[in-house]
């Protein structure tokens, strides 16, 4: 029983809507009715700017860091990995908003930080790297994608299974960048500090 509910837990943790949250408490409106319409931390920047997303970007992170340690602290680290997939389900899929939510890269990051701070590590170099020097986002999150379930099987299998779920579920719901990043109708990063 307290493996569900620590289940339930991580959900309701990832599914706070922080971007949606913060936008609105900041005069900005509604989140969803503008630029991409995602409630993650690149849209916030187009309609908030860089610190406003680097928070979003943080508060995101946060809950599913949250959530890992909900899970370690009920059955160890490999059910706090499981419960950090959970988590970014939660942020994915919202209650909150009929199921419309981000697309877990910045909570993908909290989990990571969590439980292999060397894979958030290396996964956030990438993730500068591939994105500062293409100019899309969307790019370094996918090679991210695809680096961290290797880094979790090195780890050991049984981390690597739930990095494995959360990278396909990232893979997944990205599927519309990388169609427009193989197509060329991507939109780049607007580096804008303020707005």
């Amino acid at each position: 029983m307290i493996y569900v509910i620590g289940i339930i837990i991580s959900y309701l943790l990832g599914s706070i809507p922080m971007g949606l949250l913060l936008t609105r408490l900041m005069g900005k409106g509604d989140l969803r009715k503008v630029g991409s319409g995602n409630i993650g931390a690149t849209n916030v920047m187009r309609v908030g700017g860089l610190r406003m997303a680097a928070v979003t970007w943080i508060l995101d992170m946060l809950k599913a860091i949250a959530a890992v340690f909900v899970g370690i602290a009920i059955g160890g680290e490999v059910f706090g990995a499981w419960c950090g997939f959970i988590a970014i389900v939660g942020h994915c899929y919202p209650v909150w908003l009929k199921f419309h939510g981000g697309k877990g890269i910045s909570s993908l990051f909290g989990v990571l930080l969590a439980v292999s701070p060397v894979s958030f590590v290396i996964c956030g170099i990438e993730w500068l790297i591939v994105a500062l020097s293409s100019g899309y986002s969307s790019l370094g999150a996918v090679v991210a994608f695809c680096v961290m379930p290797v880094l979790g099987f090195v780890m050991g299998w049984q981390i690597g299974l739930p990095f494995l779920a959360i990278a396909l579920l990232c893979l997944w719901r990205h599927r519309e960048n990388i169609g427009r990043l193989v197509g060329g109708t991507e939109s780049k990063i607007e580096w804008k500090w303020k707005k």
